[in-house]
C-alpha cells in the first residue's frame, strides 16, 4: 500500500479525478479502458478515488455466453476478480497515481467478502491505506488526510463511506449509509477539529445517493423536456433553477434514510457529498447548504448513453479548501465525434446491442450472399 503523505502541490492545487461504476469483467470491453487511459494522461491527478460498483461482481463467475455459472470455487473467481481488477488497477499503478476505494452494490455480490476483495486491492503499491482496524464500520469506510504543500499539517480530508452490498444469500442491498457508519463520520470529524484546532474542510465520496437528491427535481409532463417518469402518472426532471447538468434517471432506492444529511450540517466540514450509482445522471445542486454532486458511470458493460459515460474532476485549492472546482470528462470530450471513435462506441457500449446485433445479422447475411454468388459463379463456368 502506499506509504507517502497526499500533499497539496506546489502551485497549491490537489486534483481528484473521480471513476464511478466502471463495472467490468475479467473479459473487458476495451473502450472504457482506452477513454480512462486518455483521461488519466490529460488530467494527471494527485489521487483517483473509484466510488464503488468497480467490477461486475455479481457475473464474475458467468460462462463467456449468456448468464450460466462455470466457475464454483472460490480460487476461481478470486482469479478471476484479480484479473478484472487488474485491468482497472495496472494502468493506474503504472502511472504510479495513488488511488482509493469504495464499494457499490455490484461489487460483493458474490461469495467473496468485503475484507477478502480490499486485500486484493492492497496488493497495489499505490493503493492509499483503507480500513483495517476499526470493526465497527466496513473496511471501505476510512478517511484520507491531504497535507498542505510543505508536508507540516492536515490540510484537507476525504471521506470514503461504504454505502451498498449484498446479503447472506448474494442479494444487492442498495443501502443507505448505515448509523454505525454515520456515527463514525461524527466521531472522526470531532476528532479531526480537535486535532487541527477547527474543522478540516472534506468531500466526501460514497456509491449510493443519499435519499433528500429527489429535492433537486420538480415535478413535470411526459412531454416536457427532461422528463423522467417517476411514477405510473407522474413524471419529473431535474430543475434547472436547483441543479445543473442533466438527469435520466430517478434515484429509486426505498430504503431508510438515516440522517447522514443531518450529521453532515451539524459537522460542517464536508464542502460535497458525491455519489456514483445512477449511470446515466450528472449534476451538482445544494440541499440545505451542502453541495451534492452525481457523477456518471464510466462502464462500457452496463447501462449508460452517450451524453453520461465518464469521469468527475475535482481541483481543490489549498488557499481556500472551502471551494473547489468540478467538471466532468467523458469519451467524446477525449476522443470526438469522429467516425472511428463513434464506431468504437457503438461495438463496446451496452445501449447498442440491438444495433450490433442488426450489423452483425446484416453482415452474416452478406457473407452468406457472397458464398451462394461465387458458388454460383463456379458451377455456371463448370469450374
Amino acid at each position: 500500500m502506499y506509504k507517502e503523505k497526499l500533499k497539496f502541490n506546489a502551485d497549491g492545487k490537489f486534483t481528484i479525478l473521480q471513476v464511478s461504476d466502471a463495472q467490468d469483467m475479467h473479459i473487458p470491453r476495451k473502450g472504457m479502458f482506452k477513454m480512462l487511459d486518455k483521461i488519466y494522461d490529460k488530467v494527471n491527478p494527485d489521487l483517483i478515488v473509484l466510488t464503488g460498483d468497480n467490477i461486475l461482481g455479481n457475473h464474475i463467475d458467468d460462462a463467456p455466453i449468456g448468464n450460466r455459472k462455470n466457475v464454483k470455487s472460490k480460487s476461481g473467481i478470486i482469479k478471476r476478480m484479480k484479473k478484472a481488477l487488474g485491468y482497472l488497477l495496472d494502468p493506474i499503478e503504472k502511472r504510479e497515481i495513488p488511488f482509493a476505494f469504495i464499494y457499490g452494490n455490484h461489487d460483493d455480490m458474490n461469495i467473496i467478502s468485503k475484507k477478502e476483495q480490499a486485500e486484493i486491492y492492497g496488493e497495489y503499491k499505490f493503493c492509499v491505506p483503507y480500513n483495517t482496524d476499526d470493526d465497527s464500520v466496513d473496511c471501505d469506510t476510512y478517511n484520507i488526510p491531504i497535507y498542505s504543500s510543505d508536508g507540516d499539517s492536515i490540510k484537507y480530508n476525504i471521506w470514503m463511506l461504504d454505502s451498498a452490498g449484498s446479503d447472506e444469500n448474494g442479494k444487492p442491498i442498495y443501502s443507505r449509509v448505515q448509523p454505525e457508519t454515520i456515527e463514525w463520520y461524527e466521531r472522526n470529524s470531532r476528532r479531526l477539529r480537535l486535532e487541527n484546532n477547527g474543522p478540516v474542510m472534506s468531500l466526501m465520496f460514497q456509491h449510493i445517493p443519499i435519499a433528500e437528491t429527489l429535492e433537486l427535481f420538480e415535478k413535470c409532463g411526459k412531454d416536457d423536456k427532461g422528463a423522467i417518469k417517476f411514477s405510473e402518472d407522474e413524471y419529473i426532471r431535474l430543475d434547472p433553477t436547483k441543479a445543473k447538468g442533466f438527469a435520466f434517471e430517478v434515484e429509486g432506492n426505498n430504503e431508510v434514510d438515516h440522517g447522514q444529511l443531518k450529521a453532515l450540517k451539524k459537522c460542517g466540514d464536508v464542502c460535497g457529498l458525491v455519489f456514483g450509482h445512477d449511470h446515466t445522471n450528472s449534476f451538482i445542486g445544494q440541499i440545505d447548504g451542502v453541495n451534492i454532486i452525481q457523477t456518471p458511470g464510466a462502464s462500457f458493460r452496463s447501462y449508460g448513453n452517450m451524453m453520461s459515460r465518464g469521469t468527475r474532476v475535482f481541483v481543490i485549492d489549498e488557499k481556500d479548501p472551502t471551494t473547489f472546482e468540478t467538471y466532468t470528462i467523458g469519451y467524446f470530450d477525449i476522443f470526438g465525434k469522429k467516425f472511428s471513435s463513434v464506431m468504437r462506441y457503438i461495438f463496446n457500449a451496452d445501449e447498442y446491442e440491438k444495433v450490433k446485433a442488426l450489423l452483425l445479422s446484416l453482415g452474416g447475411v452478406i457473407v452468406v450472399g457472397l458464398i451462394v454468388y461465387v458458388l454460383a459463379i463456379f458451377n455456371l463456368f463448370g469450374f
